[in-house]
């Protein structure tokens, strides 16, 4: 079966990128530092107008946790209506419980909202106080896939969770491992576990325009942020690691 690569990408230049580069399926985002919220509705739109392979959104509110208020949540529901009427393929998305279980009440609200269109369960996953119990319940709700490290801080790292993930999900539902995957681990890690699907950021750093640049400002107010430099998937990488892909 071929294996499919899915890159996430922080802008619609990104994205454009990734396909050219051979990836399957785009997972479009905006805030790379808090690890990606709701991008915005021109960029869905015209990511949606741009590419021709399948265009995932992730739906969240914010950075941090998992666990919603009320209006978060009445948030999330419409940038789906939103995604929907945009025509995109899938949703990224979830929602926990204080206890560290999937609240599957509101996350089950969400697939019934997205579909028919596909639904990823993010990294949410990852934060769950147990993750064969988490499978469980994604797989009673119907959910398409789950994006996980295996619970740890990397894919690599974790795994060996993976394995056993992919093993006790069989054809229910997709285990999709991502977290710092790349060209060099891609291969190894691949052939270790299986998996059927892959999400990588496959980026750099590219030096802005900016020719004056003002030391003491944080526009971001994040130490360790670089203010003038722009993230962008490398179109090399994305080749290299589809080309893996298609080899195995």
């Amino acid at each position: 079966m071929k294996k499919l690569l899915e890159i996430s990408c922080y802008s619609v230049a990104s994205a454009v990128i990734a396909e050219e580069g051979g990836a399957g399926r785009v997972e479009l985002c905006a805030a790379r530092p808090e690890g990606g919220t709701t991008p915005s509705p021109a960029a869905i739109t015209l990511a949606r107008k741009r590419l021709h392979i399948p265009l995932y959104v992730i739906i969240r509110p914010r950075g941090g946790d998992f666990l919603y208020s009320d209006l978060e949540f009445e948030e999330m529901k419409r940038d789906i209506l939103f995604c929907k009427e945009a025509g995109v393929d899938g949703i990224v998305s979830g929602v926990l419980r204080s206890d560290g279980t999937v609240d599957t009440e509101r996350t089950g609200e969400l697939l019934a909202l997205a579909r028919p269109l596909g639904f990823t369960f993010h990294r949410a996953f990852d934060m769950t106080r147990d993750p064969f119990e988490a499978l469980d319940a994604l797989i009673a709700l119907g959910v398409d896939r789950v994006l996980t490290s295996g619970q740890e801080a990397t894919a690599v790292e974790g795994q060996a969770l993976i394995r056993r993930l992919i093993e006790k999900a069989g054809d229910r539902i997709t285990i999709f491992p991502g977290g710092d995957l790349n060209e060099e681990n891609l291969e190894a890690f691949a052939r270790y576990t299986g998996a059927k699907e892959y999400h990588a950021a496959a980026g750099h750093l590219v030096r802005g325009g900016m020719t004056f640049r003002n030391p003491k400002v944080l526009m971001g107010g994040m130490e360790g942020i670089p203010e003038y430099d722009i993230w962008e998937v490398d179109i090399r990488k994305v080749r290299k690691m589809a080309e893996i892909l298609a080899h195995l």
